[in-house]
């Protein structure tokens, strides 16, 4: 059995792993990252143009990225855009909408139930426990601190 050391095992690491152009992803990531946020500003004032109130149009445009997000990683086109964009793509809307499609896109073959609804919420059931949880323990929180601070 060959031993390894520490210092050994990273060098081997470094030799071994691909150069990655750093600058380049950013790059990247800030183009593709700002366009979607420019593309949430486009649908903002269009649908500010149709008469929608302020609070209206923020929520279409929350669930028109939701929605496009969903059916581009449904199509396999959301998958290509973050290989090249990397972290640009996780814009927190449309990244969140990825991340519940995806595992439940390659479980369609299982059926609608056992296989799509089963796996769409393996990303998103625990991101949605905890931030449930911790708004409530929150809302708790500061029920108690407003609660003892008012009665003072």
């Amino acid at each position: 059995m060959i031993r390894v050391t520490n210092e050994e095992y990273a060098a081997m690491t470094k030799q071994a792993s691909p150069k990655s152009p750093a600058v380049k992803n950013c790059i990247f990531a800030f183009l593709v990252g700002g366009l979607i946020c420019t593309m949430g500003q486009i649908l903002f004032n269009l649908y500010l143009s149709f008469d929608l109130a302020e609070a209206d149009a923020r929520t279409a445009v929350s669930i028109s990225l939701i929605f496009l997000s969903a059916l581009l990683t449904a199509y396999g086109v959301y998958d290509d855009i973050a290989r090249h964009a990397g972290a640009g793509t996780l814009v927190p809307i449309t990244g969140f909408a990825n991340s519940m499609v995806s595992p439940a896109m390659e479980f369609k073959s299982e059926g609608f139930v056992m296989g799509m609804g089963a796996k769409l919420f393996t990303i998103a059931g625990p991101v949605l426990t905890f931030g449930i949880t911790a708004s409530f323990l929150y809302g708790i929180v500061y029920y108690l601190i407003r609660f003892v601070l008012g009665g003072m």
